[in-house]
């Protein structure tokens, strides 16, 4: 699908306030996993708009982590599907403490069902962390115990998120607005 041909991207968080989220929710997590016990994390991404996040967070946290990667989607352009799909799975995760990071948690549906599938494969701990939380779209009730900003009710891109795999290299998040 070609680039959109007319577009305006709304800044709505700098480069800058993700930066300083990334670091305060690393020291959230860095505090929390120490009260578990955990030696370590498995941390584990979910392909492809939490990557950039993933990566900076890797990075920030003082906690030994192990990485891993799952790909799952519900999206096609700016709507649900209504339909997940699983591309990249991981392995065995029995007695790990879990920490599954999220680009952006809205009707929830695509968490509720990872979290089951994780929870199933008797994690010692299982935590989510979401750059992003659009609660008002929250259709199916999940656990987010990270959340980097509360998301409003538009289309963003950028910093990993993406509009037909476009944008994902802004450095800051954007609201995307088509022209019609």
């Amino acid at each position: 699908m070609p680039l959109p041909e007319n577009y305006e991207l709304v800044e709505l968080f700098s480069a800058d306030d993700i930066a300083q989220r990334v670091h305060e929710l690393a020291a959230r997590i860095d505090a929390d996993y120490i009260k578990l016990g955990a030696k370590d994390i498995l941390l584990v991404c979910v392909l492809r708009g939490a990557c950039v996040f993933y990566a900076d967070l890797l990075r920030t946290l003082q906690t030994p982590a192990r990485l891993d990667f799952m790909q799952a989607s519900s999206y096609v352009g700016q709507q649900s599907s209504g339909n997940l799909i699983i591309s990249k799975d991981i392995e065995n995760i029995e007695g790990q403490h879990v920490l599954l990071v999220e680009d952006i948690v809205d009707t929830g549906y695509t968490m509720q069902l990872l979290l089951k599938r994780l929870q199933d494969r008797k994690p010692a701990s299982l935590k989510l962390c979401s750059l992003l939380d659009k609660a008002a779209a929250r259709r199916y009730q999940v656990p987010v115990d990270y959340v980097g900003f509360s998301a409003p009710e538009k289309f963003l891109v950028g910093y990993g998120l993406d509009y037909n795999s476009y944008f994902r290299g802004l450095p800051y998040i954007a609201e995307l607005i088509l022209a019609e």
